[in-house]
């Protein structure tokens, strides 16, 4: 079943996010990575640093964590204050290098063709969106034999709902 069968709209550049219609609301969201060669990476991140925290790692890193033919390179979730539209508009604003408290998927920024990245999502309600975000993690895990690129772990779990 396609992202869009699933209920996924967007399919935007990063670049495009301030101009989109983005839900306020609890979601799921994917980095889509049109082309399915092997990427070049960039030597350093252009993404916004933490304190005490470089966004940048070592290309070898980054080769042993593609997943070859996958366009999927990051899911991700918008959960209780942090609805879909903050959520998403953080991540773009950190890929600009600014601090805007999203590292979660950062290896995306290292991506030399990352401006041609696209954004998609949905919202969720039942189940909660840690729920839906590591179900869909797992599904890309069972196709793939991997994480998603830039996950690094099989999603958290952050809700209060039973």
């Amino acid at each position: 079943m396609t992202l869009a069968e699933r209920g996924f709209v967007g399919f935007v550049p990063f670049a495009n996010l301030p101009r989109s219609t983005i839900p306020a609301g609890e979601g799921i969201y994917v980095v889509l990575r049109p082309a399915i060669s092997h990427p070049v990476f960039l030597a350093r991140s252009p993404a916004g640093h933490r304190t005490g925290h470089s966004p940048t790692t070592t290309t070898a890193t980054l080769n042993s964590a593609w997943v070859p033919g996958a366009t999927v390179v990051y899911v991700g979730k918008a959960a209780g204050r942090q609805g879909l539209s903050k959520r998403l508009n953080a991540y773009r604003r950190q890929g600009q290098g600014r601090n805007a408290g999203h590292s979660g998927g950062e290896y995306i920024w290292q991506l030399a063709d990352s401006d041609t990245l696209l954004v998609a999502w949905r919202t969720v309600a039942d189940p909660p969106a840690d729920q839906a975000e590591r179900k869909l993690i797992a599904e890309f895990t069972a196709l793939h034999g991997a994480l998603p690129f830039a996950n690094r772990n099989r999603g958290s779990s952050i809700s209060k709902k039973p």
